[in-house]
């Protein structure tokens, strides 16, 4: 089954939906050997962690692409992708919306800022007119509707905190994004419970709550009870893993390398703590059992090192 076919069974249940921040590889396979139901590829980790930029239109649609493909190439769990504003007019929405679909994403949400675009909870944020937004989305539907009808497109509006912009505005055009064809409107930036509760009232679609940033922390009952679709948590385990990091370096320039092996020490009893088999050592053992030569596997006697054990292999 497609993973566009695995979210919108998802959604189909009528349950918030968590779908916790990666920016790469490595921390999507992370979370997805906790068992989240889907996962969400944040546009400020993929700068951050790929260019060292803030998410200030910097990256690329090529950059976001190809960061959306490591990414769902790498779990099993749906994967919902940040395609900024489609990097241009309606004409680059439509190659930007079959380019990620090419990668095995679930869905993509697009904002309406201008470009360059900025951070959703970041100061100096502008968006384009609404008849211009609306054909991006008519456009994104088009090609959507073209390559994977499965596909969900979330259609997100920075019109709350934009120059000059309103929660008025905000739901007045995810209301016309629905109608344009997006099946989840994204209000960006709301600043407490009350509008929250607004935007989930008044906005006659599917929603997604972006919590972080500015926006009020709600516990999962809450989220249930006020109908939201799905609540990314974007900076969650960027913010963790740029401190854990920095601790590290830290203490490994103040005391040596003696901290690298106290670590080392310490996660022999964490359950991802054979980075070996983690990364799918195991699994490619099982692979090359099944489909290379037997004497193939005559490799392994007598070296040195992690050693590959089948029956250990995680399937998915």
């Amino acid at each position: 089954m497609r993973a566009s076919a695995k979210l919108r069974a998802l959604m189909q249940q009528r349950k918030t939906i968590i779908a916790p921040g990666c920016y790469n590889a490595l921390s999507a396979k992370v979370l997805d050997s906790v068992g989240f139901p889907a996962l969400y590829m944040t546009g400020y980790g993929t700068s951050l962690s790929l260019l060292g930029m803030p998410d200030a239109g910097l990256a690329t649609m090529g950059e976001m692409q190809l960061n959306a493909r490591y990414i769902a190439n790498a779990v099993s769990t749906p994967v919902i992708a940040d395609a900024d504003n489609g990097y241009g007019n309606a004409i680059n929405v439509m190659r930007t919306v079959r380019e990620y679909i090419q990668t095995g994403v679930a869905a993509i949400h697009l904002e309406d800022q201008v470009m360059p675009k900025r951070c959703g909870h970041v100061a100096g944020r502008r968006v384009v007119a609404m008849d211009e937004a609306v054909g991006k989305i008519r456009a994104a539907d088009k090609v959507r509707q073209d390559e994977d009808p499965d596909f969900v497109l979330i259609a997100r509006t920075d019109a709350r905190g934009a120059v000059g912009g309103s929660l008025d505005e905000a739901i007045r055009r995810a209301n016309a994004y629905l109608e344009a064809g997006a099946d989840v409107a994204f209000v960006e930036g709301p600043v407490d419970t009350s509008e929250v509760e607004r935007v989930c009232r008044e906005v006659k679609g599917p929603v997604l709550y972006n919590m972080t940033g500015i926006s009020p922390r709600l516990t999962e009952p809450e989220l249930q009870k006020l109908g939201v679709a799905i609540c990314i948590l974007p900076g969650a385990l960027l913010r963790l893993s740029t401190m854990a990091m920095h601790d590290f370096a830290t203490a490994l320039r103040e005391r040596g390398p003696v901290v690298e092996a106290e670590l080392a020490e310490k996660l022999k009893s964490h359950p991802l703590g054979n980075l070996h088999s983690f990364a799918g050592f195991d699994e490619i053992r099982v692979l090359e059992e099944q489909f290379l030569p037997p004497e193939e596997m005559a490799k392994y006697d007598g070296t040195v090192g992690h050693m590959p054990v089948a029956n250990k292999a995680r399937r998915h």
